[in-house]
């Protein structure tokens, strides 16, 4: 009996013990891989008529992935059928991916996916970017106003998005009405931009948008501009998370 009681203590000093059917079994917790699009940059892809522009891809991965691979692809379900972009690999998870005005222009996607040694996939991540083809005319210039609220939200709640975009008419500026307006967020620690959501201006320049509120960041608006006026970026606003606790 004492041989017994002496052996269960020492199994049960070397680990959580779970008794099954009348036999003992060792509980273990493993974390399972994973991978995550950093960064996308430029984010939006800016490409004029005529020339082509680079975009670059940073993935971060946990110890157990050996490979890492990507894929890029318009967000639009109307271009399925498009082949999809060449991607080049660089050194530590990097990508580059050359676009030109040939290129379906709005919002894209890029895919990460995951392997483990035995070649299976184990995890896979998704980030959206916005491609912006220009011509090369004579444009006005414009500006953008934005605010996020509220500044400090509890994790999983919506954050709210208003803005006005004006453009310079002679001596004054005036509201831009029906173009689209993107909302871009930066985690803090983060270098990379990354879509969150898109309005339309009404009437009286005025958007509207809200996403949902995770982890403390930056937020921007951009306007990509078009053929008669310029592109404007807005300040940044800042809002903290925190998590809800009893």
């Amino acid at each position: 009996m004492r041989k017994i009681a002496v052996g269960l203590v020492a199994a049960l000093a070397g680990g959580t013990m779970l008794m099954s059917g009348g036999s003992a079994v060792a509980a273990t917790t493993t974390k399972a891989p994973k991978v995550e699009i950093l960064d996308v940059s430029p984010n939006p892809v800016v490409v004029k008529h005529g020339s082509e522009t680079v975009a670059r891809f940073k993935v971060g991965a946990s110890s157990d992935v050996e490979k890492v691979e990507l894929s890029v692809e318009p967000a639009d379900s109307k271009f399925r059928t498009l082949r999809g972009k060449e991607v080049k690999p660089l050194e530590n998870w990097r990508f580059s991916v050359p676009f030109t005005s040939h290129d379906p222009e709005g919002k894209w996607k890029a895919i990460a996916t995951a392997f483990d040694k035995e070649g299976k996939r184990v995890a896979h991540d998704t980030s959206f970017f916005y491609v912006d083809v220009r011509k090369g005319w004579s444009k006005a210039d414009t500006r953008l106003s934005f605010d996020a609220s509220p500044s400090k939200v509890r994790k999983g709640k919506p954050v709210y998005f208003s803005g006005r975009l004006l453009a310079e008419r002679g001596d004054h500026w005036r509201a831009v009405r029906y173009e689209k307006v993107h909302v871009y967020y930066k985690a803090n620690r983060f270098s990379g931009w990354k879509w969150v959501a898109s309005d339309r201006t009404d009437r009286h320049g005025k958007f509207y948008a809200k996403d949902r509120a995770y982890r403390s960041g930056s937020y921007k608006a951009v306007f990509k501009g078009d053929r008669k006026l310029d592109d404007a970026t807005s300040r940044t606003d800042y809002v903290r998370v925190y998590s809800w606790r009893r």
